[in-house]
C-alpha cells in the first residue's frame, strides 16, 4: 500500500489560504522528501529545512512586490504588499508559522521505515 504524502501543517495551510500556489509549492516539496532517493538527512530535518526555505522564498518575493507597490506610489497596492509581506514573515517565523511541527513530525514518525 502507497504511503500518503506529508501533510503541510495546518498552522501553514490557514496562514497561507489566500496563497494556494504557496501552499502547493510547500506540498511539493513535502513530497520530494517522502520520494528522493538518497536518504542521509532525516526525513523530519529535511522537511523543515525545506519549509523554512521555501517560506524565506515567499518572503523575499513579498518583500520585492513591496518595493514596486512603493515605487508605483499606489496606496492600496502598498497596503496589500505590506500585509503579504507581513503576512509571509509571519508564516516564516519558528514562532508563529513553524511554531507547532507536531502533525508534521508525527507523518515521520509513523511512516519511518518508507520515509
Amino acid at each position: 500500500m502507497s504511503q500518503p504524502y506529508p501533510p503541510v501543517p495546518a498552522k501553514l495551510r490557514e496562514m497561507l489560504k489566500d496563497y494556494p500556489e504557496h501552499i502547493e509549492q510547500l506540498q511539493k516539496a513535502l513530497n520530494s522528501v517522502k520520494d528522493r532517493r538518497i536518504k542521509s538527512t532525516p526525513p523530519f530535518e529535511a522537511a523543515v529545512w525545506l519549509l523554512e526555505d521555501y517560506l524565506s522564498s515567499f518572503k523575499s518575493e513579498a518583500r520585492v512586490e513591496l518595493d514596486a507597490a512603493e515605487a508605483s506610489g499606489n496606496p492600496q497596492a502598498i497596503e496589500r504588499a505590506k500585509e503579504k509581506e507581513q503576512l509571509m514573515s509571519f508564516a516564516r517565523s519558528g514562532n508563529i508559522g513553524l511554531a507547532n511541527l507536531s502533525e508534521l513530525r508525527a507523518y515521520f514518525d509513523r511512516n519511518r521505515r518508507g520515509a
